[in-house]
This record gives C-alpha cells, structure tokens and sequence, in this order.
C-alpha cells in the first residue's frame, strides 16, 4: 500500500468489470476513490467493497452522457475530499459490432456521447483544477480497436480512435502545466460488458473476429487495471500521451 496515498480518484464505469478492477486496485495503493456509475446497485457494491477494505470511497450516481451529471460527479468529489488527483474515463459501451454499412445513426450517436463527447467534458471540468494545483493526472480507456481498424464495429473504432488522438492532444497541449494523459488499449477482456453483447451484426463481428485464432490470450480485469496503477503512479512520471496496447501482441503480428 502506498503508490497513490492520498489521492483522489474518480473512476467513471467503476460499478462493475474493469473499472470495478481499478477503483479495488488504486485504494489498495491509498487513494480515495469516488466511484461513479450510473447502475446504482453496481456503485454501492463497489463502495461496499472498498470500505471493507479501510478505504475512503463515496459513490455517485452518473449518466455520462449528461453534462450536469458530470459536472456534479466532480464538484461532489471536490466537496468530499477538497480536491482530485487522478481521472480515470473508463465509461464506455460497444455497438453490436455494426460495419460501416449497417451502423444505424441511433448507434452511432450513442456510442460517439458516451465513448467520446463524455471524455472531452470530464476532461474539461478537472483541468481547472488540475492547472491550479500544478499537476493532475488523466487516464483514458480506448481499446485495442483505437490502434488498429478491422477489430471492431465502425462506430466503436471510430469513438477509441477519437480517444486516442484527444489524450495525445491534451498530453501535447497540458503537458508543459504538469498535467499528464495517458490511455490503456485492451483487446478482449471478457466483462460484463463484452459478456452481455447482443443484437450482433453477424457481417461485422465475422469480418472483426477473423483473426482471433492468433489472439495468444484473452486479458484480466486486473490485468488491465494494473496498467491503470503503473500510469496513476510516480513511476509513469515520464509517460505523457502515450496508449498503451495491453493486448498480449495480439497488434503484433
């Protein structure tokens, strides 16, 4: 215990799967976490968790796509704990694997808010915060789709894709006030999320998939989220718009 004492850190989508993963994982290592879903049931159970643990944690209700809900998200955490470290923007939800030919406008809008439009607001209600303290730390969740091009619906692609360039963006334009951004690429995790998948676009996850065979291994929650740690952590200190693919080289061939 030690790596993150102190801390405060929002973790959006942290009610379950990966998100759940980091919020145990950063309040081991001392942070205070503020655990932000919009499953009610999910948030409680994870700050149920946490505060058998010994860690201070509160929950808030969020709907990402909602920007009063993640202003709120923010300023409560403020009123809580006087300050935030660490950002974590982990929301996120899949788009039946839909190709380009039958993405349906519907999808898109859905995928584009939460993946995408809810990252760029959460990131532009701390960064006042993190500009007066001199420092701050944000950590997006892309995908390994945000590295690649066939390994998904067009829609999802697209929004991971847009979350790796804002992150290169914010760490490029931040970098120099002490403000660090980073994004974690995963490929298969299996979550709740990946795990409830329906009304699939047998076209688009055929043509995605094909190459799955040569995927070595599919990842861990907590896998993932001690990528999460390494990059919310002093040892990252050097590490600035960087994402990172945590795919086993699965990209690499």
């Amino acid at each position: 215990m030690g790596r993150l004492n102190d801390k405060v850190a929002i973790i959006t989508g942290s009610g379950s799967g990966i998100g759940k993963e980091i919020a145990l994982t950063y309040g081991k290592e001392g942070a205070k976490i503020v655990v932000a879903d919009f499953n009610e049931d999910g948030l409680k159970q994870t700050v149920a968790e946490l505060k058998d643990l010994g860690v201070e944690a509160i929950g808030i209700k969020v709907n990402v796509t909602n920007e009063e809900d993640i202003a709120n998200m923010v300023d409560e955490s403020v009123k809580a704990f006087g300050t935030v470290d660490i950002l974590v923007n982990n929301a996120g939800i899949s788009d039946h694997m839909q190709a380009a030919g039958n993405v349906t406008d519907e999808v898109w809008e859905r995928v584009m808010n939460i993946n995408v439009t809810s990252v760029m607001r959460g990131v532009r209600k701390v960064l006042p915060i993190f500009q007066e303290k001199g420092h701050g730390n944000i950590i997006n969740m892309a995908s390994i789709s945000g590295l690649t091009g066939g390994r998904g619906g067009l829609a999802y692609t697209a929004s991971k894709h847009a979350v790796v360039g804002m992150t290169k963006n914010i760490a490029s334009q931040y970098g120099p006030q002490n403000i660090r951004c980073n994004a974690i690429g995963p490929a298969h995790v299996p979550t709740p999320l990946t795990n409830n998948m329906s009304n699939i676009d047998e076209f688009g996850m055929g043509v995605a998939t094909r190459g799955v065979g040569l995927m070595t291994k599919a990842g861990s929650t907590q896998e993932i989220a001690n990528i999460a740690l390494f990059l919310a952590s002093e040892e990252s200190a050097y590490v600035n718009g960087v994402t990172i693919a945590a795919d086993f080289g699965w990209s690499a061939y």
